[in-house]
């Protein structure tokens, strides 16, 4: 049966140790990457070589994302010393316990990358995965290949599939042919080339895919030969049921899963949304260890894509839930390690940081009150599938939509004094100028600018109600798309150290490389 987990934040377990289109090749004159290339790897394998390895990576989750989630729960435990300060300035003699860490945030080994590519302090995933999976700089929006377009670079999945014979997994919580999955197996000059991304994973050979939904599987013109079919011909067993995935094992041979449940974009449900018959991320952890383990050894990356997603929508409390189940998925690991604790490595990084989240708002001045996330409901993408489209539809009246963010968002047109999820008149405001542009196109300014900065892309509606529950709790973006902030890099496990200091993140792989006794191509 189904393992689901909640996350594990014990000592014990502590103590184991939107797409980018491609950018024009003429637009940037290349420059040599400020780092080590994979030729000055040593191919000497150390005295100590990781049997298995296990790469997480949270999309769009740097510092940020990782201490606000942390910040969160230790708010929730700490509920009764919020709601007894009105502010900091009288504390009636409470003292806060502070976060409540992450499993991997007290790893053995804590380093930072930077995350430039070649044409940006503010990167995009295709760029900054292919760093991390083949040690080479290039253009934001290019995968696995030079500024060019002409030369492709072998990934460390496909080094050690040929130089070692390691089984191979990729897990996603949002498309198998996205960017961050597809740096792991495919080689383009635009990761928007969905079709022929989808035609790379089939013939990569791995072992084990599972996550979202590949996009334009059937070309972008939808005539094109289904991959799923193509995949199913090459030899795969491709399961798009709860039932069909249980059914694989190490017995299977090569398998897809596809999650049955897929929800916006053809993803993973928001961890927030998620309901207790639906795969998580552990989940398919879970069964990717099941499949792939073997003597030889394996390398399974699990990414957490939609923190990223969240936080490109500047949605707080589904960043914060989508880390916790990030999370969960690396207790897999830890408990694995801890039965095979000479032989495994665990490594947790992000590639690039979103949405400029910090923890502070101008508003609440050093005050936060994180607990209040704890009354969003739903997500900002099942906000606007499962109610905006009705409201537009229907014309449903300012009232009555109150109603429902009453219920969904806790936030309230009238209360009692002191309640903090009660909307101020300039919220109140705020939300109808959204209301009105999401259900009757009236815009909310005349400067085009003032709504981009106001709603991004994003139904106005929805991204109004984040922004306010955000502020509220002491939370605040400052833009819809990446920023330029370093990631953590934290390891645990054989080899560990290697990945304490501060450098490039094309070093991730020049480490690992070096660990693995991998040769450069």
């Amino acid at each position: 049966m189904k393992l689901k987990r909640t996350l594990a934040i014990s000592l014990a377990a502590l103590s184991l140790g939107g797409s980018l289109a491609a950018c024009s090749a003429a637009a940037v004159t290349p420059k040599p990457a400020a780092s080590p290339t994979p030729g000055a790897v040593q191919t000497n394998a150390p005295a100590a070589t990781p049997k298995y390895v296990f790469l997480f990576i949270g999309d769009g989750m740097s510092y940020p994302q990782i201490q606000s989630t942390s910040d969160f729960l230790g708010a929730l435990k700490d509920k009764d010393y919020w709601q007894a300060q009105p502010s900091l300035d009288d504390n009636q003699g409470a003292v806060l316990d502070g976060p409540e860490y992450l499993n991997f945030m007290n790893f053995e080994a804590a380093g930072s990358a930077v995350t430039y590519d070649s044409n940006s302090f503010a990167p995009d995933s295709a760029s900054t995965a292919t760093s991390i999976s083949t040690g080479h700089k290039t253009y934001s929006g290019s995968i696995n290949v030079d500024e060019t377009g002409s030369v492709a670079y072998e990934t460390i999945a496909e080094q050690l599939r040929d130089q070692k014979d390691y089984k191979i997994g990729v897990i996603t919580s949002v498309n198998l042919n996205h960017a961050t999955p597809a740096a792991f197996y495919a080689h383009q000059a635009s990761r928007s080339s969905y079709y022929e991304i989808g035609l790379e994973l089939i013939d990569s050979d791995f072992d084990y895919f599972a996550g979202g939904g590949l996009l334009k599987p059937t070309g972008s013109k939808g005539d094109q030969k289904n991959l799923y079919d193509l995949a199913k011909t090459a030899g795969y067993t491709v399961a798009m049921t709860n039932a069909e995935a249980e059914a694989v094992g190490p017995a299977t041979g090569k398998a897809i899963l596809i999650d049955e449940d897929l929800a916006d974009s053809d993803a993973l449900a928001y961890e927030l949304d998620r309901t207790d018959d639906m795969w998580s991320l552990a989940d398919y952890v879970e069964k990717g260890v099941e499949v792939l383990d073997n003597e030889k050894g394996f390398f399974l990356m699990c990414e957490g894509g939609k923190i990223d997603w969240a936080c490109h929508a500047n949605d707080a409390a589904s960043s914060i839930h989508d880390t916790k189940a990030m999370a969960d998925a690396v207790q897999v690991a830890i408990e694995f390690a801890a039965k095979h604790p000479d032989e495994t490595l665990i490594v947790v990084t992000g590639d690039h940081e979103t949405g400029g989240l910090t923890i502070g708002f101008a508003g609440t001045d050093y005050d936060t009150y994180l607990d209040l996330l704890e009354s969003q409901k739903i997500s900002y993408a099942k906000f606007d599938s499962d109610y905006v489209a009705a409201y537009k539809e229907n014309k449903t009246s300012f009232a009555d939509v109150l109603k429902d963010i009453e219920t969904l968002f806790g936030l309230k047109a009238a209360g009692e004094a002191g309640d903090k999820l009660v909307l101020t008149d300039y919220e109140l405001e705020q939300l109808r100028a959204a209301y009105e542009k999401s259900i009757n196109g009236t815009a909310a300014s005349k400067y085009e600018q003032e709504e981009y900065v106001l709603y991004g892309t994003y139904e106005p509606l929805s991204v109004t109600l984040t922004h306010i529950i955000n502020n509220k709790a002491g939370i605040s973006f400052t833009s819809y798309s990446h920023t330029g902030l370093p990631v953590a890099v934290l390891a645990q496990g054989v080899g560990a150290d290697t990945f304490n200091g501060y450098y490039d993140n094309t070093q991730i792989y020049v480490k690992l490389a070096a660990l693995l006794g991998l040769t450069a191509a």
